[in-house]
């Protein structure tokens, strides 16, 4: 097995698992490349799992640190978007608010993650296009939709909440840039008189059709923007520096690296 590196952990669901993509501009390779050489980059997203699933699968994915272990330097939590599914016969995936807040906690806290002491970044789940989920979700065979816009919200908001409780823990507040970024790209859209866009009481979807195609999942733009919060708050500690290609490489750079001349090496083995 290779020697292990620091890494960046994505903890989610689907929207981390589907990060990896590589069609149009892919989350997880970009921040592959802007890690390379200094921390390998970890896809623990797990497609359909709330916080309860995720709790319960957590010392799975990660167990008690071994001291030839690799340390978590980075670890991005992403759940909300199936928390926050309503509580119907066909969907088995709602948390209560209160619960995926203490859920969340429980996660970011956990003896298997906190003795790694790495910096925790908390993500709220993007918007919800109602007006396309409503559609899709009666056309899967729900009876209704599956998930509201408004109560997706309070779940972003709990997240942020859960984040302010906790001064180590960085927030990154993905419903805010994306619905933004969707209001700036709909024309004559006005949200200053509380509209959201994809709320069935807008009745506008809006640039939102074009940042989740699903209604629920990210486009390749959203995750542009995503990468865009995310990547100023990984390697601060080589950015900006006067070497910064070479800059706490895990292994040296060939042009300095402290290794013996071919001819000395082949002398001593």
């Amino acid at each position: 097995m290779a020697a292990p590196y620091p890494q960046v952990i994505l903890f989610g669901d689907s929207l981390f698992q589907q990060a990896v993509r590589p069609d149009g501009f892919s989350f997880q390779a970009a921040l592959e490349t802007h890690c390379l050489r200094r921390l390998d980059v970890v896809n623990r997203g797990l497609s359909g799992y709330n916080t309860s699933n995720a709790l319960q699968a957590l010392p799975r994915i990660f167990p008690s640190p071994a001291p030839a272990g690799s340390k978590i330097e980075y670890l991005f939590v992403l759940f909300g978007a199936n928390d926050a599914s309503l509580p119907l016969p066909t969907n088995r995936q709602h948390v209560p608010l209160d619960r995926f807040k203490i859920n969340l906690t429980r996660i970011i806290t956990h003896p298997n993650i906190a003795a790694h002491k790495p910096k925790i970044v908390l993500v709220t789940p993007p918007p919800l296009d109602e007006i396309h989920i409503a559609s899709k979700d009666v056309a899967d065979g729900h009876g209704q939709a599956t998930r509201e816009a408004k109560i997706s919200a309070e779940y972003s908001a709990a997240v942020r909440q859960v984040a302010a409780a906790n001064p180590d823990v960085i927030l990154v507040d993905l419903w805010k840039a994306l619905m933004e970024t969707a209001v700036a790209k709909t024309p004559g859209f006005d949200a200053s008189s509380g509209a959201v866009l994809g709320d069935p009481e807008s009745g506008v979807r809006g640039h939102l059709e074009q940042l989740l195609p699903d209604g629920l999942h990210m486009s390749s733009e959203a995750y542009r923007v995503f990468y865009d919060l995310v990547e100023p708050l990984v390697g601060v500690e080589w950015a900006g520096t006067p070497q910064e290609d070479r800059v706490a490489y895990v292994l040296p750079d060939h042009r300095v690296a402290p290794w013996l001349s071919e001819d000395e090496y082949w002398r001593r083995t």
